[in-house]
């Protein structure tokens, strides 16, 4: 997949193609309902096939001190596009100078004289331009002046539930991984380099591997069953999210014990999928105490994550 960050002077492969356009963030069932009408759009009309998405989160842009859940970050987003079979992703700079432009200047210079699109495809609550004044039914108008098709996608969803991210948000604030996973349509995961910890998890016999939550990601504390990846290995583990009450009731910090393994992990990327929650955290009158409930603990992800589906 061809990654093209800005909408100046693009490339001639990324123009006159099928472009969705929205935040994308979780790239879930309904943005990917989206991302379907562009590929068949682009089969239809034989072009490639993309998405554009904005980079920061446009919230970031406007409420920088007001830290935001991020289901994908951009590098996990992109990971997502070219999974699901995208030609090409555009990443623009969400910036003051964009922040400024109508809609009609979206349009006109981001969409129509950067990029040529053949076809434009967006969610049915997408807006853009200052102060969100263009809509699906304005863009409308406005590609049919400029020479581009726009199809609306109708929100997505089952149970009488529609998917979003800001749903899939509340779950995973819940605890509730398996739910966010049915809006998701995989594990909802997090990536990060292994760092030295405490090394009490070694001291309990049970050795973790530590990474860093991005700001603003507010998971239910807790013991969940996980899959960890590691390039093309993968491995079933637990892991700890919480401020380790037993011990410093800091900071909150993500450990993962993988089962079966044996190993160093420090200083190499891994991916942590949310496979099932286990218990809520709680404080334990000793070390011993703690480290009894972590053998059960991983006993019981052993169990889950033996009748799970992998994704």
């Amino acid at each position: 997949m061809q990654i093209v960050r800005g909408w100046r002077d693009a490339p001639g492969a990324v123009r006159g193609g099928a472009l969705a356009i929205g935040n994308f963030d979780g790239v879930h069932r309904g943005h990917q309902a989206v991302l379907d009408v562009a590929k068949r759009g682009a089969r239809e009309r034989a072009i490639a096939a993309g998405a554009m998405v904005f980079e920061p989160h446009p919230r970031q842009f406007f409420q920088p001190g007001k830290p935001i859940f991020r289901l994908t970050p951009l590098d996990l987003k992109l990971e997502l596009f070219a999974a699901h079979g995208l030609d090409f992703a555009v990443v623009i700079d969400f910036d003051a100078g964009l922040a400024e432009l109508s809609a009609a200047d979206f349009a006109s210079k981001i969409l129509a004289d950067g990029f040529s699109p053949a076809l434009v495809v967006t969610g049915y609550d997408f807006f853009f331009g200052k102060g969100r004044g263009g809509n699906p039914t304005i863009l409308r108008e406005l590609g049919a002046a400029l020479g581009f098709d726009v199809e609306t996608v109708q929100p997505a969803g089952d149970s009488g539930e529609i998917f979003s991210s800001t749903r899939i948000r509340e779950l995973l604030a819940e605890g509730d991984v398996k739910g966010a996973a049915h809006m998701l349509g995989r594990y909802w995961r997090v990536k990060g380099v292994v760092k030295p910890g405490a090394g009490r998890g070694a001291g309990l016999g049970f050795p973790t591997a530590n990474i860093d939550l991005e700001n603003g990601q507010s998971l239910r504390h807790g013991i969940y069953a996980v899959r960890v990846h590691r390039g093309g290995d993968a491995f079933d583990g637990a892991a700890y999210l919480g401020p380790r009450p037993t011990f410093d009731n800091g900071a909150p910090v993500l450990e993962v014990f993988l089962l079966d393994f044996s190993g160093d992990l420090y200083n190499q990327e891994i991916g942590v999928e949310f496979v099932d929650f286990i218990r809520g955290d709680g404080k334990f009158r000793s070390a011993e105490s703690l480290s009894e409930q972590m053998a059960r603990d991983c006993a019981k992800a052993r169990e889950i994550l033996s009748s799970e589906t992998r994704a």
